[in-house]
């Protein structure tokens, strides 16, 4: 879809607000709530973090011992995580769907999903009639998140076409492979999501020339996420028994100290920013968007 033929000007939103973490039930409840308070500021478009429901695998990059080989407390970590993970189609995303349809706006989710026996990275797109939804998954797994995730493939680089344009979207270290970065500009997005654990220094820098040489509004969407936060989550899952939270608690810090600082941002196909950056507090961030201004750039 050419901007240009697109009917005047639309809001977006961020959430930046954490999960209930490692809990999948109640984690799609609190988006559902979120995905109705956005609307509720005139939200059009709704964009979630990466691997939102039920949160990002922060242990990995922040337990002492989360690469150990054959570590028992790992494994129970990963059972957990899958035990909490969207299987596609499935009840979870159902819910979903029903919050889109409700609320007349198109939604993007992060989540882990859960595909027979592997995890993914995965990014879903649900459509405002609350029908339809397409998915992209995350095409190679960064670095330790290769012990929890399965690869993609380029199948799923596609866009979602709307009445305000065609939205798109990459899923972290993707916004450094210049042949996935190729592949959407070549579909003239309108909206590109870019999702994050946290929208850090190098992260805004790597969404702000997406938007500029893409000539696209980016979203970056990133995650507030303290250890309380994780610790509170698995023990809402009632699972005290578990080794699985040793890697949690081995996490350094005090309780309210933050895991991820947020960042979200919306920026303009000039690269400046429209919102944002917010980092560090829970926030719903709306931005208007003018297509026009990509016709302009």
């Amino acid at each position: 879809m050419n901007p240009s033929s697109v009917a005047g000007s639309f809001r977006v939103a961020v959430i930046q607000h954490a999960p209930v973490f490692l809990n999948l039930n109640e984690s799609v409840e609190k988006a559902c709530g979120l995905i109705e308070q956005a609307a509720g500021q005139g939200a059009n478009v709704i964009a979630f973090p990466e691997t939102w429901l039920p949160g990002y695998p922060v242990w990995l990059d922040f337990s002492p011992q989360a690469a150990l080989w054959d570590l028992p407390p790992a494994k129970a970590l990963y059972r957990l995580l899958v035990d909490n993970s969207v299987e596609v189609p499935g009840r979870h995303l159902e819910r979903l769907l029903a919050a889109a349809r409700k609320t007349g706006t198109y939604v993007i989710m992060g989540m882990h999903e859960r595909r027979g026996s592997t995890l993914c990275n995965t990014m879903v797109y649900i459509d405002r009639g609350g029908q339809e939804f397409q998915v992209h998954r995350k095409l190679i797994p960064t670095y330790t998140e290769r012990m929890v995730w399965g690869r993609g493939d380029g199948s799923t680089l596609g866009i979602f076409t709307t009445e305000h344009g065609n939205l798109g979207g990459l899923i972290c270290w993707e916004h450094w492979m210049p042949l996935a970065r190729a592949a959407m500009h070549a579909q003239s997005e309108t909206v590109h999501v870019a999702q994050w654990p946290a929208v850090k220094d190098l992260h805004q820098l790597a969404s702000r020339h997406y938007a500029f040489e893409g000539q696209c509004f980016v979203v970056a969407a990133g995650c507030v996420l303290t250890r309380t936060d994780v610790i509170e989550g698995f023990h809402s899952l009632g699972r005290s028994g578990s080794q699985a939270i040793q890697l949690l608690e081995a996490m350094p810090g005090e309780e309210q100290d933050l895991i991820l600082s947020g960042g979200s941002a919306v920026i303009g196909p000039d690269s400046r920013y429209v919102v944002g950056p917010v980092f560090d507090q829970p926030d719903v961030i709306i931005a208007e968007i003018d297509p026009g201004r990509i016709t302009e750039g």
